[in-house]
């Protein structure tokens, strides 16, 4: 159907025509020989923006966490998070079946969730009373804690800052490290208006996509201190993610922080207008997803999708919708109009 509608993911973009053309007259090197200078110039720029000394390009958000994660936890070790988080629920496992490393979960309890239905909202002093100490033989030593922002799960939500330094104030004195998923953290910034140096300067490595929100077809990109980055180019490279000339593909990431960034409010504009046409409170829309609730979501998904609109089942009974840059004003609408109708019935 040649006008559908997309609401799934807003991993489903297409590159730009200004995206494709940046890509295509992209200066170009061998990266594994660190000599791709745009590939150079975008992670000293991401770095920049994050407030780190040192970046590194990785192909997926799922490398760039989980080499992010070993990197501040030893096999044996284990890496707390919330329940619904990405890393222990989208990444197949990679943190014990790759590096050893153990995942423990924390269930959110929601408080701050403004009347939502979501989880994932992080509760600082929750999760502290979970870690367990170093040094009891009798117990797996917690060396890291990962909070992804915005958290997926919890409908698109913003982790609130104040929470996010008591956690990261509680870490220096604890000897514990932070590990931020912000592979929506643009989304996050631009909802909150929190400085993306404030978010990355309260973590010690961080994963940013840039094939989310921000539109590019490929990419994300790791931050944290000089001597980490050394170390994870090579936990990179035996993981086979060190590429050649990917320059065309940080050309893209490039492109999208120059033109896409500023943008996203402008889907959290339509994820709002989607959530007041479905009966849904726009007050709870954070960003740019909406949550549909106790609806059977296999039924509407498919009647969805036969007029030309498709949504992503998260269960049986929840339905989500990400809004994005392929998807304007107009499409925004005649999606509401046909999940309006198909809820009412």
């Amino acid at each position: 159907m040649a006008d559908l509608i997309d609401l799934r993911s807003d991993t489903v973009t297409r590159p730009t025509a200004g995206m494709r053309r940046a890509m295509a007259e992209a200066e170009v090197g061998d990266d594994v020989y660190a000599e791709d200078p745009s590939v150079r110039a975008l992670e000293e720029r991401t770095a920049e923006l994050f407030g780190h000394e040192a970046a590194l390009f990785v192909p997926s958000g799922t490398m760039g966490n989980q080499i992010g994660m070993r990197l501040v936890c030893e096999p044996g070790q284990e890496v707390l998070c919330d329940a619904d988080a990405h890393v222990v629920t989208y990444e197949m496992g990679a943190a014990a079946a790759v590096f050893g490393i153990s995942t423990r979960t924390v269930v959110s309890d929601g408080r701050g969730w403004r009347g939502g239905t979501g989880t994932g909202r992080l509760d600082a002093e929750q999760l502290i009373a979970q870690v367990r100490p170093r040094g009891d033989w009798h117990l797996t030593a917690t060396a890291a804690v990962a909070v992804e922002n915005t958290h997926n799960r919890g409908g698109g939500l913003v982790q609130p800052l104040d929470q996010l330094e008591r956690l990261w104030a509680w870490s220096r004195e604890a000897g514990v490290a932070v590990h931020l998923d912000g592979a929506r953290i643009w989304n996050a910034h631009v909802a909150s208006g929190v400085d993306l140096a404030t978010y990355g300067r309260l973590a010690d490595t961080a994963s940013v996509c840039f094939s989310k929100g921000l539109g590019t077809p490929v990419g994300s990109v790791l931050v944290a201190s000089a001597e980490r980055i050394a170390a994870a180019r090579l936990w990179r490279k035996r993981l086979g993610g060190g590429m050649r000339q990917v320059g065309v593909l940080a050309a893209a990431c490039t492109y999208a922080l120059d033109s896409h960034l500023g943008r996203l409010a402008e889907d959290h504009e339509h994820a709002r207008l989607l959530a007041k046409r479905l009966g849904v409170d726009p007050a709870t829309v954070e960003t740019n997803m909406v949550v549909l609730d106790d609806v059977p979501a296999p039924v509407v998904a498919e009647a969805a999708k036969a007029q030309g609109v498709l949504v992503s089942q998260v269960s049986p009974r929840r339905v989500r919708l990400v809004t994005h840059l392929d998807v304007d004003r107009a499409g925004v609408e005649r999606a509401a109009d046909v999940l309006a109708g198909l809820l009412d019935r």
